[in-house]
């Protein structure tokens, strides 16, 4: 007869290490958990997995067979299955144990860690309020719906979701969200390819500007209209570094909830050509650009 490969559940055994049964609560409720050490590292792989000796796991980027039951692959090690969060295999790692992780992509969320102070100020005044938990140095922002993870998105700022992990804190307030359109464009390397200064390759030879000719039906007067939009391409141009993309989405938005209760036209296609051109200005592709702030535009239009 073979040994049971989960550890028994016997009331005159000690207790269960405290990070899992909190893994095992939070198993319970559906987020894949895997045990992290020192440093908020996970467990380096077995001696069969080291460098991807096995294949790796079959829901990893790369596809393979390994099926090893120690928790090896970081995030791709994450599970909601009691019986292997208390495998003999497991035990050890969770021994030694220094806190619980998460796979959010893997029950469908994603995390926006906000690690500063500053990056937390930038997502109150850009972001859609969602659940909040705070952490040693900043928040977590989560957000339902899952994504591809990236780091870097702004100062201070990762993002993750599909094949990352994420630190167990606490329950957090509030309620959780819908992954808005502002979190997704943050992904997006613009500066992965952005063009030389002086090279920006526009679509806009002549740059379009707003006046009262093309806006007959706006509620608003010129000069409101006016200072809106100046400060607006103003925030834009103060990113000459990384950020502009995700900022022409936020000023879209912002510019496009002024109208939505004039009878229209407003000259909306002028303004909306202008965040772009000013965002191209500081080196952002066009095709980026000019998806950021149609998202912006979109997102006002689909809630009116």
């Amino acid at each position: 007869m073979t040994q049971p490969n989960t550890v028994p559940r016997d009331p005159a055994r000690p207790a269960l290490p405290a990070h899992l049964t909190t893994a095992l609560w939070l198993a319970g409720i559906g987020l894949p958990v895997l045990p992290l050490r020192e440093g908020k590292l996970p467990f380096g792989n077995c001696s069969a997995c080291k460098e991807s000796a096995c294949g790796d796991r079959p829901h990893m980027k790369t596809a393979g067979p390994c099926h090893c039951p120690a928790p090896c692959h970081g995030w791709a090690a994450a599970t909601t299955d009691p019986d292997i969060l208390t495998s003999l295999t497991w035990a050890r790692a969770w021994r030694q144990a220094a806190a619980v992780a998460y796979h959010p992509g893997g029950a469908g969320l994603t995390v926006v860690d906000l690690d500063t102070p500053d990056a937390v100020t930038w997502a109150r005044q850009n972001l859609p309020t969602t659940k909040t938990v705070p952490t040693r140095r900043g928040e977590h922002w989560i957000y339902r719906g899952a994504m591809q993870s990236s780091n870097k998105v702004r100062p201070g700022i990762d993002i993750k979701s599909s094949m990352s992990y994420a630190r167990w804190y606490e329950p957090g307030t509030g309620p959780i969200t819908a992954l808005p359109d502002a979190v997704r464009a943050l992904a997006v390397r613009e500066e992965s390819t952005r063009p030389l200064r002086g090279e920006v390759d526009s679509s806009s030879p002549a740059r379009a500007t707003w006046d009262r000719s093309v806006a007959t039906g706006c509620r608003h007067t010129d000069t409101f209209v006016q200072t809106g939009l100046t400060r607006g391409l103003a925030r834009i141009t103060a990113c000459p570094d990384q950020g502009a993309g995700s900022t022409a989405y936020g000023v879209a938005r912002f510019l496009a909830n002024q109208h939505t209760a004039c009878p229209g036209p407003c000259g909306l296609d002028t303004i909306e050509r202008q965040i772009i051109d000013a965002a191209v200005n500081v080196g952002v592709p066009e095709a980026y650009a000019t998806r950021a702030v149609a998202n912006g535009f979109g997102a006002v239009m689909r809630a009116s």
